[in-house]
Formats: structure tokens, sequence, C-alpha cells
């Protein structure tokens, strides 16, 4: 069983509590004051010691980032996030940012940063993230795991054995999209994107590779290739929290389009969905809620590097398709879903659950159409309230999926 911890992307913060309207809270019942892990901490260290309600508890939330798994080796690192509300106009959506840095026995070597920042009063609102990486990636083919086409280039494409290949690379990101607000809760915005890699290697005594196949038949230098390309999105948003509601709606619909004037390798054009909805289940204690995620990415036209088709743990923040790693299923139509129940566990907040169900579907280019097929996932997890000032939690979650795959999975806040 692989253990998955602390993948870089994972980490968000979230709205604090007096930044929360009035009006958007149910009616509770009296609940004990808040207990994190810095209380915790305090209260080993000076166990006589009462806590000074008047000091301000800082946003930045650091914690080390250690995992194993076959892949990367033992890694560790650091990781934190950081929330602040700029301004002082009411509604004003917290601002965030995030970074990670770490190296593993295999020596992969990734720095990760992200920001998604609100002007006061949410007229402007920047979003992006920096990566650079040695890195490596588990390839498990193309499609949904199932057989598709006739020839043994296509079984090997589509790899229905579910053979882990390799590659290794030089790994460089830049993102970033500015939206305007045009009216209450709607957005529009635009933006650049450019992702490179350099020096690919796949492991010699493989032969014939699905990577390989997919260059020989889409025209890819297999040693480097980049996707360059422009941003346009309209996002709508009437979540009462940034990035974890008790209710609302958030969506973001956009176009990238991939150019060879910006450098890209080849022209696409994708469309990419990201829809979620939240219900608070119960008046007097609103942190039970229920939460539904859908996220696709469509290829249009054009054609796109292979690393860089979309798949499992391919959204914006790396966090779907708990059971699965990353890239697990990938293709040029990719479509996920996911619902979560969360629910507290003890009344100061300290502790909390969730259980959750996922399911994917793709298509193969071969035959295999979307929807065709489809690929479930699932798990539960434990919350552990590690910031009150800016409600981060540590997310602990076990979770599995088909052809005997799961894993623990480490992060700083909800999946989305």
């Amino acid at each position: 069983m692989a253990l998955l911890l602390g993948c870089a992307g994972q980490i968000q913060a979230q709205v604090i509590d007096k930044d929360i309207p009035a009006d958007s809270i149910p009616k509770q019942r009296s609940y004990p004051a808040q207990y994190d892990v810095g209380d915790l901490i305090r209260a080993i260290i000076h166990p006589n010691r009462k806590a000074d309600s008047t000091r301000a508890r800082s946003g930045i939330t650091p914690m080390p980032n250690v995992a194993y798994n076959p892949t990367i080796g033992a890694q560790i690192g650091i990781k934190a996030v950081a929330g602040k509300v700029l301004g002082n106009e009411p509604g004003t959506l917290i601002s965030v940012a995030a970074t990670s840095a770490s190296i593993t026995t295999k020596g992969i070597l990734y720095f990760y940063l992200s920001h998604n920042v609100y002007t006061p009063g949410n007229k402007w609102n920047f979003q992006g993230s920096l990566i650079a990486a040695r890195a490596v990636s588990p390839d498990y083919g193309l499609g949904i795991g199932y057989l598709a086409g006739s020839t043994e280039a296509d079984r090997v494409l589509t790899n229905p054995d579910r053979h882990v290949f390799v590659q290794r690379a030089i790994y460089l990101s830049f993102r970033e999209k500015v939206y305007k607000q045009v009216t209450d809760n709607l957005f529009l915005g635009a933006g650049v994107s450019f992702d490179l890699r350099r020096n690919i290697r796949e492991s010699t005594d493989e032969g014939l590779t699905p990577y390989q196949v997919y260059n020989e038949r889409y025209g890819y230098d297999g040693r480097q290739h980049q996707a360059n390309g422009l941003f346009f999105n309209v996002q709508y948003t009437t979540r009462d929290h940034q990035n974890q509601p008790f209710k609302g709606i958030y969506s973001d619909v956009g176009i990238r389009v991939n150019q060879t004037w910006m450098g890209s390798t080849k022209n696409a054009m994708l469309l990419t969905t990201d829809f979620r909805k939240y219900w608070s289940l119960s008046e007097r204690n609103p942190h039970h809620v229920l939460a539904f995620w859908n996220w696709g990415s469509y290829l249009l036209n054009g054609s796109v590097p292979y690393m860089d088709l979309a798949g499992s743990g391919k959204d914006t923040n790396a966090r779907s398709a708990r059971g699965y790693i990353i890239g697990y299923f990938r293709a040029p139509l990719f479509f996920y879903s996911e619902v979560e129940y969360r629910f507290p566990i003890l009344r100061n907040r300290f502790l909390s659950g969730v259980t959750f169900l996922n399911i994917q579907t793709a298509n193969d280019d071969l035959g295999t159409n979307l929807f065709k097929h489809w690929q479930p996932g699932g798990g539960a997890g434990l919350r552990v309230l590690f910031n009150k000032a800016t409600r981060t939690n540590l997310c602990l979650d076990y979770a599995f999926g088909k052809y005997g795959v799961r894993g623990f999975f480490l992060g700083l806040n909800e999946a989305f």
C-alpha cells in the first residue's frame, strides 16, 4: 500500500469567523470556544497560563511536509498557508497564499507557491501559482483503464493491465489570472499559463511505453515540450466562506487557448469547468455540511502534451480523485464528481470528520467515449483544527479505488 502524504498544491486557508456575514449563519446552540493545535501546544508547554483573548492569532499556519511512497521515496520538507482579509469593506473574501518546499530520498525537489487574493470589496481577484520541480510522474496510460483499439501499441497506450511506468523531468510552471467583479458575485477573468518540461526520460528496460506511443501518434518530442496559452474565465460565487462554506455555490467556466506564438509546442483549445455546491444540514449546528463537486476538462481541438492531459488529481489544487495517485487516469476528455459529508466530532471543533465518494470517466481517442466507463473511489477522514484564526484544518484521509489502489492522504484544509 502506497503511503501518499503531503502533496504540493493541496493546501488552502479558511475564512476568519468574524468575517462571516451575520445573516448567513443559522441560529446555533451554545458551544465551547474553539480549540486548535496552538491551544494544545500552549496547554502542554504552559499548563497554568491562561490564553490571552486580546492577542490576535497569526494567520500563518506552518507544518512539516513528510511523505513516503515507492515512487518518490521518503520526503521531508515544509508547507504553510496564510490568510488575511484585505481592507475593511463588509463581505470581502479572505486572501490566501500557500507554499511548499521538499526533497526526497530519490532526488526529487519540489517548490510550490500560490495565491488567491481579493481586493477590498472583492473588486478584483488575482489567482496564480509558481512551481519549480525535479519531478517524477507515475504513468498508467491513456483513458479510463479499459482496453481499446486493436494493435499492440493500442494495448500499451490504454494499459488495461495497470502496469506503472515512470517519467522523470524538470518541470516549470507559471500561471496568473485576473478577475474583475462585474456585478454581485460575478467575475470575468483572463490570464496566462506557461508549463515547461525539460530533460524528460523514462526507464530504458520497460520496452514500449504509453508515453512513447502517444508522442509518436501526435508528433511530440519525447525529451521536452511546453504548453503555453491564454485563459478566459467566468466565475460566480455565493459561498459564505471562500474555502470552507456552510452553504452557497462556486462556479468557474474557462477556455484555455494554447498558442505556438507563445512558445507552445502545439495549438489547442480546452474547456474547463469547476462547480461546487454546499448545503448546511442543521440549523442548530451548521458544521454538518453536504458538499458536491464537479470538475471537467475537455479538449475542443488540437492536442496537448501527454503529461499535460487532464486526469485524476489534475485539478488546480491537485485534490481530486482521492484513492488514486495523480494521473492514474488521464485523457483529452475528463469528467469528475465527488460528494462529501462533513461533521463535527467534538463540541469545541478540535476534531471533526468527513466521508466521501467520487467517480470519474474519460475517453481515449481509440473507441472508448466519455461516460462509457466509470471508475469509483471513496474513503473517510479525520480533521484536526490546526489554526482557528483562519479555520485551517489538518486533513488525514484514507481512500481507496479500483485495481487494489489505496492510500493515506495528508493535507491542509478540505479538498474542495
